[in-house]
C-alpha cells in the first residue's frame, strides 16, 4: 500500500519519466548502432569472400584448361595444393569445379567423397552460366550459419569451371554478441545514474510543493496568517507569492462577507430575471446584465442613479416602494437604442440586516411583453371568432323566425330564405374548417408528407381547376415556368390548398376580362412561385396586416363574397411549415402579386 501511494506522487512520476526517456533514447541509439555494426561486419565479410573467390578463379583458370589423362591427375593435385596452401580460410570449405559442375578438389577432408560428383547448388549453377554475383546464406546440418559464394572461371571467353566457397559466420555473430553485452551494460549503468539524479532533481521540485500543501491545508482549517517562504523568482517562488497574496485577499474578503451575505443571496435567487439592488435611499448599487439589457443602459451608467428615474416612476410611487412593503406593478418602458417597448413586471423586496433595519431594496424585473402580447392576441382572436360566427347565426335565426312566422308557405320567398340559411351555414362550415386547419398548423399535429414534385404539374393542375370559373368571368390564366426549375420537396395537398386560396382570391377580386398569371423561377433560397392578378389591388395601409387572421381590406365586400379572412393566414402557415417565406406586393387599382419561396433542401420538420 505504501509503495502504491509512492508511485502516485509527483516525485515518482518525475523519476519514471527521466528513466523512461533515457531508456528510450539508449534503445534507439542501440538499435541503430547494432544494426549499423551488423551491416558493416556482414558487408566486409561478404566482400572478403568475393575478393578471395575472384582471385582464386583467376589462378585456377589456366589449370582447368589442361586436358584429361595424366595431365588431369596433375591438374587435380595442383588445384589441391593451391586451395589448401594459398587460400586456406579458417572454418571455410573451398571447392573447384569443372565446366560440368563436378567437384575437382575440396579443402574439407570430410567432403573428399564429393570429388567427381556434381555440386547442384543454385549459386554453382548460376556461376557456370557466367553470372558473377552469386551468394546466399545457409544453415548446414550442424546448425552453423554460413555464407556461400560462387564465381565462374573463364578462359578465352569460355566458362571452364567455377570456384565455390562456404565460410562459417559464427565468429562474426560472436563478435556481435560481445558488442550487445557491452551496450546492455552501458544502458544499465546509465539508467542507474539517471535514477539517482532523478531522485535528487525531483526532491528539489516536490519539497516546496509538499510545504505548500501543508500551508494550504492550514488555510483550509481557517489559519489565514500562515505564509510561504519565497526562495527565488522561479515558478515555485511565483506560486509562493501567489499563495501569500491569496491568503491576504481571503482575510479581506471574509471580513466583508458577513455584510454582503444576505444581499447577495437575494440577488442570486433572482438571477434569471433582471435584478437591481439599491441602498436605503433608493440609489442603485448593483445591476445584473439582464436588467441592463431590459432598461437599455450600461451597468456603470446606472450605478448611483435613483431607480425611479430609470423606471419612470413619480416621487410618491417611489417612496411607497421604499416603505418596506413588498410590492409589484406593471410598467411599460422604452429601452434606449431598441425599437418598440417592453411590458415589465417590477417587484420590490426590502433587504433587512439584524440591528440596522432596512438597508436597501431588491428590484426584480420580469419581461412579460410576450405574455401580454399573447394574451391580447388571444382576446382579439376570440372576439373575431365570436363576431364571425355571430353574424351568420344572427342571419340564420332571423330567416328561420321568418319561415316560422309563415314565410315557408310562400314557395318563392321560402325557397329564397332557405337558400340564405344554406349559404350562411356553408360559410360557418368554411370558417370552422379553416380554424381547425389553422389549429393543426399551430400545434404541429400532422407532419408534412414531402415528396419531390415537378412545379409545372402543380401549376397546370391549379389552372385546370379554375379554368371554368375563369371562362365565366371572361378571364385568362397563364402558367410560366422558367427553364431549369428542378423538382421541389413539398406536401402536395398543402401546396394545392395554398395555391387554391391565392387563385381564388385573384378570381374574386378581379373584374371581368382580367388575367391571372402563375409563375415559377429558380432563386437563391429555392424556387419562387407567384400568383399575379390584374384585380382591384390592396391599399398600402393594409398590406402590412394582410396576413393577420380575420383581417379584411373591405370587410363587407369580403364577407359577401364568402371569405373567412383566414385564407392568407393559412397560406403563410403552410409556407412556414415548408421552411419558406411568403410576401405580397400590390398597387391599389392595378393588381396584386403574392410570391412564396419553397427551399430545395428537404428538412425533417412538421408544422410550425
Amino acid at each position: 500500500m505504501k509503495w502504491t501511494s509512492f508511485f502516485r506522487t509527483v516525485q515518482a512520476k518525475l523519476i519514471i519519466v527521466y528513466v523512461l526517456l533515457i531508456l528510450v533514447a539508449m534503445q534507439l541509439i542501440g538499435v541503430y548502432f547494432v544494426s549499423a555494426m551488423k551491416t558493416s561486419l556482414t558487408s566486409n565479410f561478404t566482400e572478403d569472400l568475393h575478393a578471395r573467390a575472384e582471385m582464386l578463379s583467376v589462378l585456377v583458370a589456366e589449370t582447368l584448361v589442361t586436358g584429361d589423362g595424366d595431365a588431369g591427375e596433375d591438374r587435380t593435385e595442383s588445384l589441391g595444393t593451391l586451395v589448401n596452401n594459398l587460400f586456406n580460410i579458417s572454418g571455410a570449405e573451398i571447392q573447384v569445379l569443372d565446366a560440368s559442375g563436378r567437384v575437382l578438389t575440396t579443402t574439407l577432408s570430410s567432403h573428399n567423397n564429393y570429388i567427381g560428383r556434381k555440386n547442384t547448388q543454385t549459386v554453382v549453377s548460376r556461376a557456370l552460366q557466367g553470372i558473377r554475383d552469386n551468394e546466399e546464406n545457409v544453415i548446414d546440418e550442424d546448425n552453423v550459419r554460413k555464407k556461400v559464394v560462387a564465381k565462374p572461371v573463364s578462359s578465352g571467353g569460355k566458362i571452364v569451371g567455377a570456384v565455390y566457397i562456404a565460410a562459417s559466420m559464427n565468429e562474426l555473430y560472436t563478435t556481435m554478441e560481445r558488442i550487445n553485452n557491452i551496450f546492455i551494460s552501458g544502458v544499465m549503468i546509465a539508467l542507474g545514474l539517471t535514477a539517482v539524479l532523478g531522485v535528487i532533481l525531483s526532491h528539489t521540485i516536490t519539497a516546496p510543493i509538499k510545504e505548500l500543501t501543508r500551508k494550504a491545508n492550514a488555510v483550509a482549517e481557517g489559519d489565514f496568517r500562515t505564509k510561504m517562504p519565497v526562495h527565488g523568482t522561479d515558478e515555485i517562488g511565483q506560486l509562493s507569492k501567489a499563495f501569500n497574496y491569496m491568503t491576504s485577499r481571503l482575510r479581506t474578503a471574509l471580513s466583508e462577507n458577513e455584510e454582503e451575505k444576505e444581499k447577495l443571496s437575494s440577488i442570486l435567487a433572482n438571477m434569471s430575471d433582471g435584478v437591481v439592488a439599491t441602498d436605503e435611499l433608493g440609489r442603485i448599487i448593483l445591476v445584473n446584465k439582464r436588467a441592463s439589457l431590459m432598461l437599455g443602459a450600461d451597468e456603470s451608467a446606472m450605478t448611483g442613479r435613483h431607480f425611479a428615474v430609470l423606471l419612470g416612476l413619480d416621487v410618491e410611487e417611489a417612496e411607497t416602494m421604499l416603505s418596506g412593503i413588498t410590492a409589484s406593478t406593471l410598467l411599460q418602458i422604452h429601452p434606449q437604442g431598441q425599437d418598440g417597448s417592453l411590458v415589465i413586471r417590477v417587484t420590490f423586496t426590502p433587504v433587512h440586516r439584524r440591528g440596522h433595519g432596512g438597508t436597501g431594496t431588491i428590484i426584480v424585473l420580469q419581461d412579460v411583453t410576450e405574455q401580454e402580447e399573447l394574451e391580447a392576441s388571444r382576446r382579439e382572436f376570440v372576439a373575431n371568432v365570436s363576431h364571425e360566427l355571430r353574424t351568420p347565426l344572427t342571419t340564420i335565426k332571423s330567416y328561420a323566425e321568418a319561415l316560422d312566422d309563415g314565410a315557408i308557405e310562400d314557395p318563392e320567398l321560402g325557397g329564397r330564405f332557405v337558400g340564405v340559411i344554406q349559404n350562411e351555414t356553408e360559410r360557418m362550415i368554411r370558417l370552422v374548417t379553416d380554424l381547425l386547419h389553422l389549429s393543426r398548423l399551430d400545434s404541429s399535429e400532422a407532419p408534412l408528407r414531402k415528396q419531390l414534385t415537378p412545379i409545372i404539374d402543380v401549376l397546370e393542375e391549379v389552372a385546370d381547376r379554375f379554368s371554368f370559373q375563369m371562362q365565366q368571368k371572361h378571364m385568362s390564366i397563364a402558367v410560366i415556368v422558367e427553364r431549369g426549375v428542378p423538382e421541389v420537396p413539398m406536401d402536395r395537398d398543402q401546396i394545392d390548398q395554398l395555391l387554391d386560396n391565392l387563385v381564388s382570391n385573384a378570381l374574386k377580386y378581379s373584374n371581368e376580362g382580367g388575367s391571372v398569371t402563375l409563375a415559377a423561377s429558380l432563386v437563391e433560397k429555392g424556387v419562387a412561385i407567384s400568383v399575379e392578378d390584374t384585380g382591384i389591388g390592396i391599399p398600402k395601409k393594409d398590406i402590412e396586416r394582410i396576413f393577420e387572421r380575420f383581417y379584411r381590406v373591405e370587410k363587407g365586400r369580403a364577407r359577401s363574397m364568402g371569405g373567412t379572412g383566414l385564407g392568407l393566414s393559412i397560406a403563410r402557415e403552410i409556407v412556414k411549415a415548408h421552411g419558406g417565406d411568403i410576401e405580397l406586393e400590390s398597387e391599389f387599382g392595378k393588381g396584386t402579386r403574392v410570391t412564396f419561396i419553397l427551399p430545395l433542401v428537404q428538412e425533417e420538420r412538421g408544422y410550425s
